[in-house]
Formats: C-alpha cells, sequence, structure tokens
C-alpha cells in the first residue's frame, strides 16, 4: 500500500515537473517572437495571437527537428508552388517535403504570404482582428491542419497565455515596451478611420466596412473624395456599403498576386465579390473571363484571376 502511494506521488511529481518545463519553453518562445508576430500582423492582418498560436503547437515551442534544422515554424509542406530550399521528414506520411528557410522570420513572412495568396483562406480575412476563435475555426475548416482538435488548441494556448492581448499593440509604446526589434513596420497598418483596422490585398489598403460606415464618412477619413472610393471600388453612385465588405482606399490591379490563378464561384457570388476579394479592377475582370458585363455568371463558373480564360 506505501509502495502504492509512493509511486502515485512520483508520478504526480513527473507529471508537473514536465508540464512545468513545457509552460517555461513556451513562454521563452513567446516572449523571443511576440514582436515578429506582430510585425507580420502590421503587415499582413493576421492575428498575432493566432500566428504565435500555430508557431508554438507546429514548432513545439522552437524545439522540433523541422524547427531547429529548417527554420520551419509553421509545418508548411512544399506544395507544387515552393521554388525554395527544402527539407525532408515524416509526418502524415514518411519523407514529405517541408519548406527550408534561411532564418525564423523569413518563415513567419512565408506563414503569412501562404495564408493571404491560397483563396482557401480568403474568408479569414473580413473577420475582426479580434476574432481569434474565428480564425481558429476557419484555418481548421479550411483544412490547414488535419487534427480534428487543432481549433481547440490554438484556442487553448492563446487563452492560456493571454495571447489575445498583442492583436492590438500596433503603436510604437506599445511595441517599444517589448524590445526595439528592428522588424517592426509600425503603423505600417494602423487605421486613422476610427479603431477599425486596415487590411491588405494584393499589397493594397483596404478597410472592412463596419455597421454605421458611409462612403462619405470614410473617404473624409482618409482625405478621399467619395468618387475616388466609387472608382476604386467599382461603386455605382447608388451603392451603399455593407458590413464586412472589404472597401479599398487606392486603385485595384489589373490582375490578382502570383499564386492565385482561379476561384471557382459559390451560391450567390459575383463577379464584383471576387474583384473585392482579390483586388482587381473589375473591367478587366470580365474581360479575361470573356463575360459581359454585369452579367450574372452561375454557381461554379471558374473565373480566371490573373490571365485570360481559354476560348472553348
Amino acid at each position: 500500500m506505501i509502495q502504492r502511494i509512493t509511486l502515485v506521488f512520483l508520478f504526480i511529481f513527473i507529471y508537473q515537473s514536465s508540464f512545468s518545463q513545457v509552460t517555461e519553453k513556451r513562454e521563452q518562445y513567446i516572449k523571443k517572437y511576440r514582436v515578429l508576430a506582430i510585425s507580420e500582423m502590421q503587415r499582413s492582418g493576421i492575428p498575432a495571437s493566432i500566428t504565435l498560436a500555430q508557431a508554438c503547437l507546429e514548432s513545439n515551442n522552437g524545439m522540433s527537428i523541422l524547427s531547429r534544422k529548417s527554420n520551419n515554424h509553421f509545418g508548411i509542406k512544399c506544395k507544387s508552388t515552393w521554388r525554395g530550399r527544402k527539407a525532408y521528414h515524416d509526418d502524415d506520411y514518411k519523407h514529405e517535403c517541408f519548406r527550408k528557410y534561411s532564418s525564423v522570420k523569413d518563415s513567419y513572412k512565408d506563414h503569412s504570404d501562404f495564408l493571404k495568396k491560397n483563396s482557401r483562406y480568403a474568408s479569414l480575412f473580413i473577420l475582426d482582428i479580434n476574432d481569434y476563435k474565428g480564425w481558429a475555426y476557419g484555418l481548421k475548416r479550411a483544412g490547414y491542419a488535419t487534427n480534428p482538435s487543432y481549433a481547440n488548441s490554438l484556442i487553448r494556448i492563446i487563452e492560456a497565455y493571454k495571447l489575445y492581448k498583442y492583436d492590438q499593440m500596433i503603436s510604437r509604446r506599445q511595441l517599444a515596451s517589448l524590445n526595439n526589434n528592428s522588424c517592426i513596420q509600425t503603423g505600417a497598418l494602423s487605421n486613422p478611420y476610427r479603431t477599425q483596422r486596415m487590411i491588405s490585398r494584393n499589397g493594397l489598403k483596404a478597410v472592412a466596412v463596419k455597421v454605421g460606415d458611409s462612403l462619405s464618412g470614410i473617404a473624409k477619413a482618409f482625405d478621399l473624395k467619395v468618387w475616388q472610393l466609387q472608382k476604386y471600388n467599382d461603386y455605382p453612385l447608388d451603392r451603399v456599403p455593407v458590413k464586412d465588405e472589404i472597401l479599398y482606399i487606392e486603385p485595384k490591379r489589373r490582375k490578382a498576386g502570383k499564386g492565385l490563378e482561379t476561384y471557382i464561384l459559390g451560391s450567390g457570388e459575383t463577379v464584383h465579390y471576387v474583384a473585392q476579394m482579390y483586388g482587381v479592377k473589375l473591367s478587366p475582370l470580365y474581360r479575361k473571363n470573356h463575360i459581359k458585363k454585369g452579367t450574372k455568371p452561375k454557381e461554379g463558373t471558374v473565373i480566371y484571376l490573373r490571365h485570360k480564360k481559354p476560348k472553348k
């Protein structure tokens, strides 16, 4: 009986010691890379809390073989579009190809670009910067990881280490309180329009419309004319912006970013919706796809974002 009790206490001691070590490693990791995550949030619009939680989970707090030998802190595999260095590790299958980076900073940057340039994650970028739960569940639904508990794991990390507090740290004074990391792009995506955050799409600045917003109010906040906002966003004169809609404050581009070739229209979606999602001017998008202006293609139509659609 005494021996059994001793073994129970020994087990509890070992468990608590191991848990304490994991906690310490995670706290050290967060402290080391939190400014880098905030910098990427400013550049890409991805919450720093999500970036940090994913990095902690995917890299085992920077202790995994992939992160130590390849600087890959997000478990991103090569994919057909990858042209950089490669490393091979066992994951879901043996000897799988993973991206290899020169630095941890490059890994963080590529993680942001990977989410921004992949159309299946596009819906995440209309979520509020503070909606870390929405981002976590959205990443799981989009297929970032196969683990069915992936979203809940991210949320637990964010809440246990209060990572959500970093999602609004965009001022010089706030960042200076952490450290003077030179990679900070201070104010790169700060928004003078109320408390609304900026969104970066196709290398362009945009805002997510809130309840009560008007074209005149947004135009005034950014020192623009209403007609400029209408032109930038392919708006008719009587169009009223709606909640969560993406509104560009500079001219859109003639094609989507590299790696974004096509988009399949969903139920109720229009060509204008796609143009706003990818920061592409509406008229060139109609021409690329041989669609008459104002036409509403049916659900399932493939929209070409960069090059002309092949004629049948």
